[in-house]
Formats: structure tokens, C-alpha cells, sequence
């Protein structure tokens, strides 16, 4: 200005180059206040190739200007920026803030936002071009860092496997995700912009929607936010559904959205419905068999059985379920003792009741004569029909024992053979019998066989419960332990005989209760 200020006071001045060099300076100090920014300034000659650069390249790039005049633009382009570049160069059109992609002296990425003006003569022939490249490197590096967490967002919210819902502060849906879409109907363009409480939440639960969201802008709490609630939603199609929600509030300056987790529980409920209703009948069912267990102990024999020269005992140790084993003693006629155990397979109520079908049996011809065999003959075909039909079998041993003769006779229909300790030589042999389980061939006879006890000989008869008895290695108690334990105390009470018996079993398992009946019987005589 001062030089234009000169011209005039001194008219020998050439105007013209007053003008230019006032232009200059202009110029001039509009660079040197770019510099001070840190804009880099350039200056391209038609064909591209770098006349004028300022120092400000040093900070973007790392060059000097030296290094960048006469080098074409495209020189300091990656590859794909060279070509997409191009096109704007060819309109000899201004841009503005044209993203470029650089390469730094170092090799790493640079990126500046360029602002670039053609200068073009009346004739319209483009003489250079002139522009400024700003740094924004940092800037686009956060910009794609938000992109890339923004799509990492979306991404986890469209793959949820919960339904994700955001809600404004006035109740009304800005977000809803792929899975909201199955769960509920309603596509996103449809669902974002609607109310959550007109949309899912249904019609006698809206007032409490609206209450409770209320409440909490106003006083900032709400019973049900941040945690998981049982609640039901609304379908597209009218239907309430069972559903888990969890909601929590976030605060964006100074209002709140809400993030809602929301999750199908159908197939829970029915699934806990179903639990509930198995515990039920499940009570109901333990009840009954506790009932049945009381019955079935109600029918076996209560006190031992008696006479001058013997005495017979029993128990049944129950297992878990109701089991179909069965032991009586009972008088036929004076001094004549009638001795049965039995173990119908399996373990329900079906064996428990063919037991008591068979001590029915049993008992109703008890007052007429028979030997074992014809009873194990006439019970086989009196039964057959019903264990057949039912695909059950029993084994059962018979003895008939006089105490006046000592004579024992006994059939066994597939039963364990019972043991027979002879007090004269301690030791023990099986009573063996040859007959099929009963329920098998209706017309099958049964042979017996006899022998004379002494005074402290006993007889054990016991079911297949304590032989298979297991212990936590899966062996078998077995009948060779069952022989050891009584000649160690045959020469205790029937009572005490049976103790030790149950007790070595216990001790050898392990456990106190087993999987099977334990039925055990024993004739001692005296």
C-alpha cells in the first residue's frame, strides 16, 4: 500500500509496477500467515509439476520445497489417489476440500484436506494452478476410528442374539435391531420413529410403562431398570409372548436414552411348566410308592415264627424303588412249617403287585395239602396268564419243614439256591433244585428234593439283592462272602445271623441303601 501511496506523490513512478508490487507484498504476507498455520501453499504449472511449494510441506510431508518443485502432484499420490485425482485436474474446475492421500518422506501415510483454484487467461487458457493442502491427519484417523467403532457396534448389534431396542427420553423407538425385527414383526423403517409403549408393550401394561418411565425422568429411579425382569411383549399380530428385558438408562448431555436387552423366554416357561408339573407328579408318585412300600412291608411277616426245635426269621431291606421281592412262613399243620421266598423281576409297581398276587395265592391254599412241587406246580399255572401278558416272571423257592422229623422239603422255581450249614462239619452246601421261573411254560413240573436237619444246622434263603450287591470297584458281594458270613455265626440267634449278614454287605459296598431288595430268611434249628 505504500508503494501505491509513493506512485502517487511521485508521478516518474510507473504505475503498473507499483500495482504489481504491492500484489506482491500482499501475496507475500498471505503466504507467511499460511505458514504460520501450517497450511501448505503450492503453486502447479499447467501440466501439474510443482513451481512454487512453501515450507510448510517440511511439517506435512517432510520435504523441503527444493525436493517438491518440479515434481508432478501425482508423485507424492498412492496409487489409487493418483487416478481418482486426475479427473478433477482435467475439468480445470476449483475443488474444495478434496481428501488427498500422501506419501510422507518417511513412507508413512499422510492425509490433507486441498483446496485448489485454475488461473486462466481471457483467452481461456489455463496458466497454473494455485491452492493449499491442509493437514488432517489426526483428524482422519479419529474419523475412522469412530466409523470403525460405530460399524463395530452395529455389527454386534445386528449379530445379538437378544433383540436390542433404543428408546429417547419421550418413549420412542431410534434403534432397533435385526433381531427385533423376527421377535416382534415390525421391520426397522417401520418400528424406529413408533412408541415403544403403542408398539410392543401391551394394552394393560402401558399405563405402568408410562408411569415408571416417568418416574425415573423425574426422580431418576425405577425399580426395573439395570437388571433382568420377567415381563410379556406384543407381536405384530396381537399375541403376548413371555419375554426377559433388561433396560438401562444412558444419559447423552443432558437426556436420556434407554437400551433395551430383550430376550424370547417361550420356550423356558414351558420348559419350567413342565418342571413344576414333573416335581408334582413327581411328589404325587413317591407318595404312592411310599404308600405302596408300607403296604408291601404290612404283608410280609412281622415277629419270627416259633416252635420247640426251631425258629424261622426274615427281613426285607427295601431299596429305592418298590421291588417285587416276597418272603412268608406260616403253619400248614402242627409242627409242619411252610417256608416261601420269592423275587419278581424288575422293580415298579408291576412286580410289587404280582407279589401280592402271589401271597394272595399262597395264602388262600394254605389250609389244604400240597408238597412244594404241587404248589409251585398249581401257583405256575394260576398265574401264567397274568406274568405273561405282562412279560414279568417270578423265582420262588418252597420249603416245608417237619419239626417232629426234621425232614426238609423243597422245590425252587429258578430261584438262588438257598445255603444249608451243617452244624457237623461247618460247612455249607446249596439246597439245589431244578425247576423254570414260574410264568414261563404253564405246564412245567417242578421236582423236589429233601433233608434231614440236626440241631444247629441252619438254612439261609435269600434273593439275588445281597449277591449282587455292588461295590464302588463293581464287584459283586457274591454268595462265596454270603457262605463265609454265615459259618462265622451260625451259631447265633436267626435274628443275629441276618444282622451280620446285612452288616457285612453294607461294610463291603460302602453305602447303607443298594439298588435291589435284600430279602433274607432264615430256619435254624435247635
Amino acid at each position: 500500500m505504500q508503494t501505491v501511496i509513493n506512485a502517487l506523490e511521485h508521478p516518474a513512478i510507473d504505475f503498473c509496477q507499483a500495482a504489481e508490487s504491492a500484489l506482491a507484498e500482499s501475496e507475500e504476507r498471505f503466504r507467511q500467515m499460511a505458514e504460520m498455520t501450517g497450511e501448505w501453499l503450492w503453486e502447479q504449472n499447467s501440466e501439474g509439476y510443482y513451481i512454487y511449494s512453501s515450507v510448510a510441506v517440511g511439517q506435512i510431508l517432510g520435504f523441503v520445497p527444493d525436493q517438491v518443485l518440479g515434481k508432478h502432484y501425482t508423485a507424492f499420490l498412492t496409487d489409487q489417489d493418483k487416478v481418482y485425482q486426475k479427473s478433477f485436474a482435467d475439468l480445470y474446475q476449483p475443488f474444495y476440500g478434496l481428501v488427498n492421500t500422501l506419501r510422507h518422506k518417511d513412507g508413512h501415510l499422510v492425509y490433507t484436506e486441498s483446496t485448489g483454484l485454475p488461473i486462466i487467461d481471457p483467452s481461456g487458457k489455463l496458466l497454473k494452478w494455485r491452492g493449499v493442502d491442509r493437514d488432517i491427519t489426526a483428524r482422519k484417523h479419529f474419523e475412522d476410528a469412530l466409523v470403525e467403532s460405530e460399524q463395530r457396534t452395529r455389527l454386534v448389534i445386528e449379530n445379538a442374539l437378544s433383540a436390542i431396542i433404543l428408546m429417547d427420553a419421550d418413549g420412542f423407538i431410534t434403534d432397533w435391531n435385526g433381531q427385533a425385527e423376527m421377535l416382534f414383526g415390525w421391520t426397522y423403517q417401520e418400528a424406529v420413529g413408533q412408541s415403544v409403549g403403542q408398539l410392543i408393550v401391551p394394552p394393560h401394561y402401558r399405563s405402568d410403562f408410562q408411569r415408571g418411565l416417568a418416574l425415573f425422568l423425574s426422580l431418576g429411579v425405577c425399580p426395573l431398570l439395570n437388571k433382568r425382569v420377567e415381563h410379556f411383549a406384543l407381536r405384530r399380530d396381537g399375541s403376548e409372548f413371555p419375554v426377559e428385558v433388561s433396560v438401562s438408562p444412558l444419559k447423552l448431555g443432558q437426556r436420556y436414552i434407554f437400551s433395551g436387552f430383550i430376550n424370547d423366554i417361550t420356550a423356558r416357561k414351558a420348559a419350567e411348566q413342565q418342571i413344576r408339573e414333573n416335581h408334582i407328579a413327581l411328589a404325587i408318585a413317591q407318595n404312592e410308592i411310599a404308600i405302596a412300600q408300607k403296604i408291601q412291608a404290612s404283608l410280609l411277616p412281622s415277629a419270627p415264627l416259633s416252635a420247640p426245635g426251631f425258629e424261622v426269621t426274615g427281613l426285607c431291606l427295601p431299596a429305592n424303588r418298590i421291588g417285587g421281592d416276597y418272603f412268608d412262613y406260616f403253619f400248614r399243620s402242627d409242627g409242619c412249617v411252610d417256608m416261601v421266598i420269592a423275587d419278581v423281576c424288575g422293580h415298579s409297581i408291576g412286580p410289587a403287585l404280582f407279589m401280592v398276587e402271589t401271597r394272595s395265592a399262597l395264602r388262600a391254599q394254605a389250609s389244604r395239602p400240597g408238597t412244594p412241587a404241587q404248589v409251585l406246580q398249581w401257583l405256575n399255572a394260576s398265574l401264567f396268564e397274568d406274568l405273561d401278558k405282562a412279560d414279568y416272571f417270578i423265582t420262588l423257592f418252597y420249603l416245608q419243614f417237619d419239626s417232629k422229623t426234621h425232614q426238609a422239603v423243597f422245590a425252587s422255581a429258578g430261584h438262588p439256591y438257598p445255603l444249608w450249614f451243617e452244624a457237623k462239619t461247618r460247612c455249607c452246601q446249596p439246597l439245589v433244585a431244578q425247576g423254570l421261573v414260574l410264568g414261563v411254560n404253564p405246564d412245567e413240573c417242578y421236582t423236589e428234593r429233601s433233608v434231614s436237619l440236626l440241631s444247629g444246622d441252619v438254612v439261609l434263603c435269600f434273593t439275588d439283592g445281597i449277591s449282587e450287591a455292588e461295590n464302588g470297584a463293581g464287584e459283586f458281594f457274591g454268595v462265596d462272602r454270603v457262605d463265609s458270613v454265615l459259618r462265622q455265626h451260625a451259631g447265633e440267634e436267626p435274628r443275629q445271623i441276618l444282622q451280620a449278614l446285612l452288616a457285612a454287605a453294607k461294610a463291603f459296598a460302602g453305602r447303607d441303601n443298594f439298588d435291589d431288595d435284600i430279602t433274607l430268611m432264615v430256619l435254624k434249628c435247635l
